[in-house]
């Protein structure tokens, strides 16, 4: 059989790529991605000529019987998104478990993640935290989940679009409360912008400036239960 290959790709420099990952790429017979265009910037850079086959959200579950099938017929295949690690809040969360399910060795290339790298520059408690994806679109599921927030004692990170985050910010404040936190954007990049406070600081200087680029949220929510 061939293997699986789950390769974190870079947050935004493209410089944040391992030789290993590198050697994956160039390797297998065929990559999967969630973003062909972006993938193939990476690749261009690197002089890799690997074919690459899109593998996004909405294609993933059709998609997987026939990855599966060339796995097992021998083909070895990569699987990257747009960055950081597939599977974390990106494709990989049904084609992984079915690799595995169908006896497929699956073995992870690690590298970059948002979470990881918003979480360790927060300056908030990293030995305990809970990753929770996006936040719902939907009122009422957002609601539910901020009101667990407010008696989580790990630390939280999540990811938020730029056109939600004043409206997420506004709702963390009303439900959860003026908790310690940090917003990361752009990590990696040229316009890396870290901002630490409380709620009510982030949402005031988002308000006045309109973020651009995908956020990390970094929350402190019951401080009690955390380490100091």
């Amino acid at each position: 059989m061939g293997t699986l290959f789950v390769v974190a790709t870079p947050i935004g420099n493209l410089a944040d790529i391992s030789r290993r990952a590198l050697d994956a790429l160039r390797t297998v017979r065929l990559i999967a991605a969630e973003d062909t265009r972006r993938t193939r910037k990476l690749l261009s850079r690197h002089g890799i000529t690997t074919p690459v086959a899109s593998f996004y959200d909405a294609v993933e579950r059709p998609k997987t019987p026939e990855l599966l099938a060339r796995l097992a017929g021998g083909e070895s295949v990569a699987l990257v998104c747009d960055a950081g690690t597939p599977g974390i809040a990106d494709p990989g969360g049904h084609l992984i478990p079915q690799a595995i399910r169908a006896g497929i060795p699956v073995a992870a290339i690690p590298g970059p993640c948002a979470a990881i790298a918003a979480l360790v520059v927060s300056g908030l408690p990293m030995e305990r935290f809970v990753f929770e994806g996006y936040l719902p679109v939907k009122p009422g599921k957002r609601r539910k989940i901020l009101e667990a927030w407010s008696k989580e004692h790990r630390t939280i990170v999540c990811y938020e679009a730029p056109h939600r985050l004043v409206r997420s910010l506004t709702e963390i404040l009303d439900v959860v409360g003026d908790v310690p936190m940090s917003a990361a954007r752009e990590l990696t990049k040229q316009f890396e912008e870290v901002r630490r406070g409380r709620v009510r600081e982030i949402l005031a200087h988002f308000q006045g400036t309109p973020p651009r680029g995908e956020l990390t949220l970094v929350l402190r929510a019951a401080p009690s239960g955390n380490a100091p």
